[in-house]
């Protein structure tokens, strides 16, 4: 049932009483109004013709049941609504006045901004600014004064106007850079699955006299733990990608993924067209998440620095090194040196806690082959068999004595050359 405002003056005739008797019946009528203007034109109405400020309390409070059931108002609306109705008699829509701020800049300054800003070829907004002050402070061009303290910002608002637009004859406002973004901001989730690997770089130092050290291109698997170490004269492209690929193919496992930060030597065109080829995902560090390629860096220090060190060693002992690494280093590293890798447990708070037990210890290759169908993983043309006579040809103690012979022979030959 519909009750129109109008039909309700019928109500209104019968008093509180009435009014009551309506608000116990009414519970499945509701009530069509037409306007805003009318509904508070019928509330004032009411409260006038039920004399409000003489009702009693519990008066008072029917009457207000009875406006919200009428209006669809709530009751701090209708409270307000008699408020309003007690203080001026009325129950009028107030106007709203929208505050105008005086304007600043007139058609002749924002005209003359417009003519500057063409004479000097439309330059960006700080410089516009700045030649803007300097029209005024130091040439004393008095028709610069409204302008001269004009912020940067406002200089573009006053460039959309249409004014500016009309002004001004040839007019392009600064367009977005339209390069493709290469490489996509997010943390790596592997799965438990190997063939997603982190990378970073590691500087050999600079010398004055001689130039730029070498570089060590450190990547880790982040499941396995997997490590290859390659080395490079500089990072220009021509040295970059063949490690790269190099590298990748080291691995006896697909690769899927390739995560490092933002340094420039990975996140390039050419880097992500050799991935693209290799049909290898790049992923790199978001923003303000530090621990994105924590893993890379932690070995970068127990791994490179603690085999290599921290003094200059010059770019052209990058093949010499790389003979080091693919020679047995990065064999030592997978089949031969244990990592520690966590057991996730819950501690009495419902925190997720990392434990490293003895168990926890394995190598590399050891992760590996206890992973459930490892087989699966592997390159089309690498066994379990294959890897397994690699790393049944030398003891842990006799693979790390060959490691520590080949280095110190590495290192004696850089310091003869010097």
């Amino acid at each position: 049932m519909v009750i129109d405002m109008k039909d309700s003056e019928l109500l209104v005739s019968g008093g509180i009483e009435g009014l009551r008797r309506f608000l116990r019946e009414s519970a499945h009528i509701r009530f069509r109004r037409h306007s805003r203007s009318e509904t508070y034109s019928w509330i004032e109405r009411v409260l006038r013709e039920f004399e409000y400020a003489d009702l009693s309390k519990k008066d008072k409070g029917t009457l207000k049941e009875y406006l919200e059931k009428m209006s669809g108002y709530s009751r701090a609306q209708i409270t307000r609504l008699i408020k309003k109705y007690q203080d001026t008699g009325k129950v009028v829509i107030e106007e709203y006045e929208r505050h105008k701020f005086e304007r600043k800049y007139c058609g002749a300054d924002i005209r003359l901004l417009a003519e500057t800003s063409e004479k000097h070829n439309h330059p960006n907004g700080a410089s516009l600014k700045a030649i803007l002050s300097r029209m005024r402070e130091k040439y004393g061009c008095r028709e610069y004064t409204g302008l001269s303290g004009i912020s940067v910002s406002h200089i573009y608002n006053l460039r959309r106007s249409i004014t500016y637009k009309r002004a001004v004859l040839n007019f392009d406002e600064t367009k977005k850079s339209k390069t493709p973004q290469i490489g996509e901001r997010r943390k790596p989730n592997p799965g438990k699955r190997p063939g997603f690997i982190r990378v970073d770089t590691v500087h050999q130092g600079d010398d004055s006299s001689k130039g730029k050290g070498v570089y060590h291109i450190n990547s880790v698997d982040e499941v396995l733990q997997w490590e290859v170490v390659g080395s490079v004269k500089s990072l220009k492209k021509k040295h970059l990608l063949p490690m790269l690929r190099k590298m990748i193919a080291t691995y006896p496992f697909r690769i899927i993924n390739f995560h490092a930060d933002n340094g420039s030597e990975y996140i390039n065109k050419y880097v992500a067209d050799l991935l693209n080829e290799l049909l290898i995902s790049l992923t790199k560090s978001r923003p303000r998440h530090s621990n994105d390629n924590a893993l890379a860096e932690t070995k970068n220090g127990w791994v490179v620095r603690k085999q290599i060190g921290y003094g200059y060693i010059d770019g052209e002992y990058a093949d010499e090194i790389n003979d080091f690494y693919f020679g047995c280093f990065n064999e030592y590293l997978n089949y031969h040196r244990p990592c520690a890798f966590p057991t996730i447990v819950r501690d009495k708070k419902g925190k997720e806690v990392r434990k490293y037990y003895h168990k926890d210890y394995k190598t590399p290759y050891e992760k590996f082959k206890s992973l459930p169908d490892a087989e699966k993983y592997l390159r089309d043309v690498i066994t379990f068999e294959k890897l397994d006579k690699i790393e049944s040809r030398y003891t842990d103690n006799e693979m790390a004595e060959i490691v520590q012979k080949k280095r110190d022979e590495l290192f004696a030959t850089i310091r003869k050359a010097a």
